[in-house]
Formats: C-alpha cells, sequence, structure tokens
C-alpha cells in the first residue's frame, strides 16, 4: 500500500483520501519494524512508541523539523510537515497489533517471514514519493469585477478590490491564461510577459513597439533565485489586464514568485504570496565562508603565541581550517553531485576534528602564550557575524546591493583581524622585554 500509494496514486489522485492512506498503510508496517531493534516480545513498547513519535511528529513543528533531518539521513533530502490532522491514521496502530496477535500462532514461520518482508518493508517506508512541486501561479483570468489566479495545485486566489487583497479558493477549472493581452476599450496599450524569465513589457502603439516597464533588479533576482532553488522556475507565465475607475490594473503571474500586481497609478508592486512569509534566503556559502574565517581567526591567534613547533603547529592548522571549510560547503560545493555530499562532509570533519586536536597538543607542548589564544576565541564570534550578518541583511533588503555587502563585510572583519593582530603584537613584544631583561640580569 505505501509503495503504490505513495509513487501512482498521490500523483494520480492527489487529495485528503491517498495523502492518510500512506499514514495508515505507514502505522501498520512501522511498529513491526521498530519491535526488530528491541527484545524478543517488544510488540506494546514498539507499538506505544511508534504512537508517540508519529503524534510528536504531526502536533509540533520541532517534532517536524526532527523527523525531516532524521529522514534526510536515511532516504535523501526529505521534508516532514506537521499536521494534526494525520492524527485521525492512528486507530491503525490497533490494526497492526491484532496482526501481530495472530502471528504468535504460528512461531515457526517467522525467521523466514521476517527475511522476506523485512526488505519490502524498508523500502516502502524509506522510499517515500517525490515532492510535490512548489506552488505555483500558472494564469489569471478577469471575470467581470473579479480577478482571478490559478495554481498548479488545484487551488488559486481571488480579488474583488483591484489586487489590494486576495481571498483563497478551491480552484477546479482548467486555467486559461494568457501572455499578452490589450487594455480594454484602449487597444494601443498592451501588455505582454517577459519570454523565460521574470518581467512585462509595454506596448503604446498597439504591439509594435515594446519596452520593460516591470522586471526584477539583479540583486532582488539573485535574492529570489536563493529564494527558490530554481533560476527556471522564475519566470512570467500569464497577465490579466482588468479596467479600473479612474485607469486600469495588470495582475501577473510570475510561477513560484507569486504575483505581481500595477494599480491604476501605474506602481508595479512585487507582491509574492499573499499573506505567506517570504521564504528564507540561502546564505549556505556566506555562512561557510565566515565560519571558515572564524576558524582561522582561533587557529591563527593562538599559533601567533607559540614559542615551539610553530611550523608543525602551522601545517595541522591549515589542514584543520581546510577539513572544516569542506564540512561547512559540502552542500554547496558538491549539490549538483550529492552522491559526493556525505563521504566529503564526512571527510571534512575527521580531518578538522583529528587536526585541531593535533594543534591543541601542540599549542599546550609548544607552551603558548594564553593571551593570543583568549584574543582568537573572543575574536572568532566577531569575525563570523562581520563576514555574516552584512549578507544576512542583504537577504532582507538592507542593503539592497550585494556588492555592498561584500564591503561592509570586509571592513568589518578586517577591522576585526586588525585590532586582534594589534593585541597580539603588542603582547609579543612585552613578552621579548620580559625575556630580554631576564637574560641580561641573570649571573654569568
Amino acid at each position: 500500500m505505501l509503495l503504490v500509494n505513495d509513487h501512482l496514486l498521490k500523483q494520480a489522485w492527489p487529495g485528503f483520501v491517498t495523502g492518510k492512506l500512506s499514514d495508515v498503510a505507514g502505522l501498520v508496517a512501522a511498529p513491526a519494524l521498530v519491535a526488530l531493534l528491541f527484545w524478543r516480545r517488544a510488540d506494546l513498547v514498539a507499538t506505544v512508541l511508534t504512537g508517540a513519535l508519529f503524534t510528536a511528529v504531526k502536533t509540533t513543528e520541532t517534532g517536524a523539523e526532527l523527523a525531516s533531518q532524521a529522514w534526510t539521513l536515511v532516504a535523501g533530502p526529505s521534508r516532514v510537515l506537521a499536521d494534526p490532522t494525520d492524527l485521525l491514521a492512528l486507530p491503525a496502530l490497533a490494526l497492526a497489533w491484532w496482526v501481530r496477535r495472530r502471528t504468535l500462532h504460528h512461531p515457526a514461520s517467522a525467521r523466514w517471514r521476517i527475511i522476506v518482508t523485512m526488505p519490502l518493508a524498508v523500502l516502502a517506508v524509506t522510499a517515500t514519493g517525490a515532492a510535490a512541486p512548489p506552488l505555483s501561479a500558472e494564469a489569471v483570468e478577469v471575470d467581470g469585477s473579479r480577478i482571478h489566479v490559478h495554481t498548479n495545485l488545484g487551488s488559486g486566489m481571488t480579488s474583488a478590490d483591484g489586487g489590494r487583497t486576495w481571498t483563497d479558493t478551491t480552484d477546479d477549472e482548467d486555467a486559461r491564461g494568457q501572455s499578452a493581452q490589450c487594455v480594454p476599450h484602449q487597444a494601443t496599450r498592451c501588455y505582454q510577459v517577459l519570454k523565460d524569465r521574470l518581467g512585462v513589457e509595454q506596448s503604446d502603439d498597439s504591439g509594435n513597439t515594446w519596452r520593460t516597464v516591470w522586471a526584477p533588479s539583479g540583486d532582488e533576482l539573485e535574492r529570489l533565485t536563493r529564494q527558490h532553488d530554481d533560476a527556471s522556475a522564475l519566470r512570467s507565465l500569464s497577465l490579466a489586464v482588468q479596467p479600473q475607475e479612474g485607469g486600469h490594473i495588470v495582475v501577473v503571474a510570475n510561477g513560484v514568485d507569486g504575483i505581481t500586481v500595477r494599480d491604476t497609478s501605474g506602481t508595479w508592486r512585487r507582491v509574492g504570496w499573499p499573506g505567506a512569509e517570504p521564504a528564507e534566503v540561502d546564505l549556505g556559502s556566506e555562512r561557510s565562508v565566515a565560519l571558515f574565517l572564524a576558524a582561522c581567526m582561533v587557529f591563527g591567534a593562538a599559533g601567533a603565541g607559540l614559542r615551539q613547533f610553530t611550523v608543525l603547529y602551522t601545517g595541522f592548522a591549515m589542514a584543520a581550517c581546510l577539513g572544516l571549510l569542506l564540512l561547512f560547503s559540502a552542500d554547496s560545493v558538491f549539490g549538483l553531485m550529492s552522491f559526493l555530499e556525505p563521504p566529503f562532509s564526512l571527510f571534512g570533519l575527521l580531518a578538522g576534528l583529528s587536526c585541531g586536536v593535533v594543534c591543541l597538543v601542540l599549542a599546550v607542548v609548544g607552551r603558548a602564550r594564553p593571551l593570543p589564544a583568549a584574543v582568537g576565541v573572543l575574536a572568532a564570534p566577531l569575525v563570523y557575524l562581520g563576514a555574516y550578518l552584512p549578507f544576512e541583511g542583504w537577504s532582507r533588503g538592507a542593503p539592497d546591493s550585494y556588492g555592498v555587502a561584500v564591503a561592509v563585510a570586509v571592513l568589518v572583519t578586517g577591522l576585526v583581524v586588525l585590532a586582534s593582530a594589534a593585541v597580539i603584537r603588542n603582547d609579543a613584544r612585552r613578552a621579548s622585554s620580559y625575556f630580554a631583561g631576564s637574560s641580561t640580569s641573570s649571573p654569568t
């Protein structure tokens, strides 16, 4: 049931029934698999544990997030959503218990039954169906005083006030959007979507010449690309023009980015998905660089205070930092080759930890001065924040330019490093003066 429903029925008939059918089948199969992890006759424990975990996952965001991470480790990129209505499937645990009690009458067949069915059960549980496609605004239509936006998931949005407010609706109709339209009763003014990208063109001579009147800026497009992880999905698909008192409005369906509205004053406004929180901008690369620089700050400052083994320490410190960089950035570096990501992440973790331990030993044996090490530990968080926070601000629109965020990150990080270097250098001078004074005053 799991295999057929997840890979066939959900795609053919998405909805309430097929959604809950997987939960029912999973709750029948899961207790038997969980019981194999415990001692003999752990049926009751496995059944109760399955129900408790299922309830926690379906009723709390924390449980859903932990389940998503665990399932990603087992079965690849996965997303588990909290949905309290899935608790309707809990009575399936009674069916699992009833099946288990019946099998107790045939103990001789237990071994071959496990050998035959366990691989299939594990496959059914872990090989879940493909994730549902992201919500996408596909078409726009005008129906008298109302304007409708159709999506790819059988839902829609309707506005009766010229695109100022929107109401979610159930959309059972086939979308019949168009990529170009002229203003009713004003045939010289026409609009059309740009091909294969976000944007709208306008013509004031019945379509003979066109000029772009709305398109996201380079920085805005970069943010949108990082939000949706697929630049090809960011394109304007359909538009509709609706006459209004004092002018006309234009509503544009922008695929995964929702909608854009032109009001009667001629102002274009990217609305996105009304009432929904915008997706987070992926700052994985910037975060990896910030963590790498913070690690370099710790190892570099501690190494500056060494009295012995400086060259050996430098080599292991570089290896540790590179290993941590590989760990931090494995997802972005090997994103196109996901099968490489786990081993390289593991290699980076092992290299970072092992070389870090060696550096710690060398710092102790090499009699590193405490002040430089303390400066490194205290400055590392400042380096991380200085290198990362400007990009976090850019992701929220302040600053608007990515180049400005880079300049701010370089400036702030550079100031922290220079200040730390000045403190370490001053400590080194005091240490040199102390040892020079000690050697001069010592008896010959």
